[in-house]
C-alpha cells in the first residue's frame, strides 16, 4: 500500500525517464513495460489541475470514497490517484479517513467566502432583470423568515400599470405564492400548521383540505400560484430556489395585476419562473439530482 490508514503519506519512487515500451530494470519491482502517458503529469499543470479537480469532483458526488475506486472511476493509474488525491489533502481541500477520501474543512472557508463575495440579492440579480424584461413583469426575490416570507429584491416591470413590493416586507406564507414555493419540500404536517398559524388564511376544516390539495399540485408542477388571494389582489407565480444540497432557500415570483395575467398566462409562466429559479441555484452550487425527494 502507498499509505497508510492514520494518513501518512509515503511517495512512491518515481521511475527514470524512458521511452514508452522499454523494459524496466531487473529487480526494480516496476511493471514489465513502463507508461508515461501519466507519468510526465508534470510538464503539463493544466491537465494536472484539471484531473485534480475532477477527483475532487468524485469526492464530493461519492464520498468517502477509497483509492482503488477513484483509479477505477478516472481510469487512473493507483499512483497517480494517490498523488493527486494527496494533493488536494495537503492542501485540506480533502482529508483521509479510515472510510476514503472525504471533503476538506477548507472549502467550508472557500464556500462562506464566496457567499460573502457574491451573496445572494447580486447573484440572483441580472437573472431577476432578465426576466422581468423578457415578460414585463414585476420580479420579486424572498427568503424565508421566522415562519414568514421577506422579499429581499425586486425588478419592476415596464407596464403602464405595474406591482410594487417594499424590499424588506414581510408577508405570511400560506396565503402568498413565495411563501408556498418556499414550502413545497415540507412535509403535510408541516403545511398544516403553516395554514393554521397564517392570519390572512380562511378559516374551517375544509379550506384546510382545499389548501393542502393545491400544495400538493404546486410541488408536483415545482411552481406555486397566488390567484388574487391576498389583500392587494394580484397575482402570482413564484418557483423556489435551491443550494448546494438540493434545500430551499429562496424563492422568486412574477407579479401582475389580473388583466396581465390570466390563468393561461400563469400556466404559461411557470417554465421561465421555474428555469430562471434553476439558474440562481447553479450559481448556488445546485446542480440538477440534487433535490431530495419531499416528504410526504
Amino acid at each position: 500500500m502507498p499509505f497508510e490508514d492514520h494518513g501518512v503519506y509515503r511517495p512512491l519512487p518515481t521511475p527514470r525517464a524512458a521511452r514508452v515500451g522499454e523494459r524496466s530494470p531487473a529487480g526494480s519491482g516496476l511493471d514489465a513495460k513502463v507508461d508515461f502517458s501519466e507519468a510526465d503529469d508534470a510538464s503539463r499543470p493544466s491537465q494536472t489541475l484539471r484531473r485534480g479537480l475532477d477527483v475532487l469532483e468524485l469526492i464530493a458526488r461519492r464520498g468517502p470514497i477509497g483509492l482503488r475506486e477513484i483509479s477505477q472511476r478516472m481510469t487512473l493509474t493507483r499512483s497517480t490517484a494517490h498523488r493527486l488525491a494527496s494533493a488536494l489533502a495537503e492542501r485540506d481541500l480533502a482529508r483521509l479517513t479510515a472510510r476514503g477520501y472525504e471533503l476538506g474543512p477548507k472549502l467550508l472557508a472557500l464556500a462562506e467566502t464566496a457567499r460573502l463575495q457574491r451573496p445572494l440579492t447580486v447573484l440572483a440579480r441580472p437573472h431577476l432583470e432578465a426576466l422581468a424584461r423578457q415578460h414585463l413583469d414585476a420580479v420579486n426575490l424572498a427568503i424565508r423568515d421566522d415562519g414568514r416570507v421577506r422579499y429581499v429584491d425586486q425588478t419592476h416591470g415596464a407596464r403602464r400599470m405595474t406591482v410594487r413590493s417594499v424590499v424588506g416586507e414581510i408577508r405570511p406564507m400560506a396565503t402568498t405564492a413565495l411563501g408556498r414555493a418556499l414550502l413545497l419540500d415540507e412535509s403535510e404536517a408541516v403545511w398544516r400548521k403553516v395554514f393554521a398559524e397564517d392570519p390572512e388564511a380562511p378559516r374551517g376544516q375544509n379550506a384546510v383540505l382545499a389548501w393542502v390539495a393545491r400544495m400538493r399540485q404546486f410541488r408536483d408542477q415545482g411552481a406555486a400560484f397566488d390567484v388574487e388571494e391576498n389583500a392587494d389582489r394580484v397575482r402570482c407565480v413564484a418557483a423556489p430556489i435551491r443550494e448546494a444540497s438540493g434545500r430551499i432557500v429562496a424563492a422568486i415570483s412574477i407579479s401582475s395585476l389580473p388583466q396581465y395575467l390570466d390563468d393561461a398566462r400563469m400556466a404559461e409562466l411557470v417554465e421561465p419562473v421555474t428555469e430562471t429559479a434553476r439558474a440562481i441555484a447553479r450559481e448556488l452550487g445546485w446542480r440538477p439530482g440534487a433535490t431530495g425527494t419531499p416528504p410526504r
